[in-house]
């Protein structure tokens, strides 16, 4: 574990400039990790051009002196690492477009097609091969280093990198609890500071299970307020809190697609305000907010970044410095909670300091929300599967126990889609999953 107050740091998909600039900025607001060696990876030259002006302006304001530096090359950048971080998007924008546009010719729905459904079975499966390659790079070059990913889709990346490469100290994060957290405490009207919470389940559908103010337990003043707004009651995740008991941990747009009983209907999609197609506009204003980053620094103006309150640099200061903090992390189960499976990936509070991430064993949930989670592993746990053990009627299993594309096509149309999906997305498959296997 390093203790030194110069740890290096490397960003793996450093591209994703506006991300990258909040995670520095985070970073460098921690006196100790002002002179932080900051190393940059991207196999986009100007993007990391781009990411390189944005960090030395990022320090400056901040008044940090990092020793920052470029690398086309992953292995250069990699090489005696402490601290890993991963935000790559295999496929950028291109292959989003694909994961919508191919699913809606079959009449199958997505908001955001990140994690789970057809969307997320196959930005996994092309995000693979890289995260064996990054696994095997950090074996090789900084086997102590801890990778913290933010590629999503996160259960099925964190799983395949801890099955395929053997690394131990691989963390997912998502920011997903805190701002549910904060949400809600702000709906309650009580500070988040003085609330008391626990959250565990699987990333993107977690749940929260305490919910308090000194005695006072929150989730009575939520009823209130939910049987009082009919607005309120519109929401996905408020729909699904009402009937489960439980509030999920992310947006209605992300918690839509993992469930059969939303997007199939035309009246649900009404009702719930879904925005089907959403995540495109996204990705096409993420583009714009970069070339305006691009175009400011060109031009020499002064970036305005605020502090993103993510996990990463926070993780990064409590290992180097020994400060204490519970954050909430993607690491395997194996027994964390009891009511999933072991080998599937699982969110739960973690305590990080000097000796590192110590997830906390969290018991079983109540059995309706690990009924739900259990579907969710099912599907991402065949997923992995398909790329270990090069079996492309895995990948077609999955997209079929997948609740969101169950409810809309019958198992020979489910089949058709897959074989859509390995031609539209090629070679960004590996080789032995570009087979098509008909209906």
């Amino acid at each position: 574990m390093t203790t030194s107050t110069t740890p290096k740091i490397s960003f793996i998909g450093a591209g994703s400039v506006v991300f990258t600039q909040g995670l520095l900025a985070d970073l460098f607001a921690f006196p100790e990790l002002r002179g932080a060696r900051i190393a940059l990876h991207d196999i986009d030259p100007e993007r990391l051009e781009t990411a390189v002006a944005a960090a030395r302006q990022i320090a400056q304001a901040r008044g940090a002196d990092p020793h920052i530096t470029a690398h086309a090359d992953r292995r250069a950048a990699l090489t005696g690492a402490d601290f890993v971080i991963n935000s790559v998007q295999v496929g950028m924008g291109e292959a989003t477009r694909t994961d919508f546009e191919v699913p809606a010719r079959f009449g199958v729905r997505q908001t955001i097609g990140d994690t789970l459904g057809i969307g997320g079975i196959f930005r996994g499966l092309r995000t693979f091969p890289l995260l064996k390659a990054l696994g095997e790079d950090i074996a090789e070059v900084c086997p102590d280093a801890w990778l913290l990913n933010y590629t999503n889709p996160m259960a099925m990346n964190v799983q395949y990198l801890v099955q395929a490469t053997g690394l131990t100290r691989v963390v997912g994060l998502c920011h997903s609890v805190h701002w549910t957290m904060h949400g809600l405490s702000e709906l309650v009207g009580v500070p988040l500071e003085e609330v008391t919470y626990r959250a565990a389940g699987v990333n993107h559908q977690a749940w929260v299970l305490e919910f308090r103010h000194g005695g006072t337990d929150l989730y009575a003043k939520l009823d209130a307020l939910i049987e009082q707004d009919a607005q309120l009651r519109r929401r996905t995740r408020v729909d699904m809190y009402r009937r489960l008991g439980y509030y999920p941990t992310e947006t209605s747009e992300h918690s839509a697609e993992y469930v059969p009983w939303y997007l199939h209907h035309d009246s649900e999609i009404d009702r719930l305000r879904l925005p089907v197609g959403a995540y495109l506009d996204i990705v096409a204003e993420n583009v714009a907010e970069y070339e305006r980053t691009r175009d400011a620094l060109a031009a020499g103006r002064t970036l305005q970044v605020e502090g993103t309150m993510e996990y990463a640099p926070q993780i990064i200061h409590s290992i180097v410095t020994g400060t204490p903090r519970t954050v909430y992390g993607n690491v395997p189960n194996r027994g964390l909670i009891g009511n999933l499976p072991s080998e599937g990936t699982v969110e739960v509070p973690c305590l990080v300091d000097d000796s590192g991430v110590q997830p906390t064993r969290t018991g079983p949930l109540p059995a309706q929300l690990a009924a739900l989670n259990r579907t969710y592993l099912s599907t991402t746990d065949l997923v992995v599967r398909a790329a270990l053990e090069d079996a492309p009627s895995f990948v077609r299993q999955a997209a079929m126990t997948d609740p969101a594309t169950a409810a809309t096509l019958s198992p020979d149309r489910i089949w058709e889609l897959c074989d859509a999906m390995v031609e539209a997305h090629g070679d960004r498959l590996q080789p032995g999953l570009r087979t098509l296997l008909g209906s």
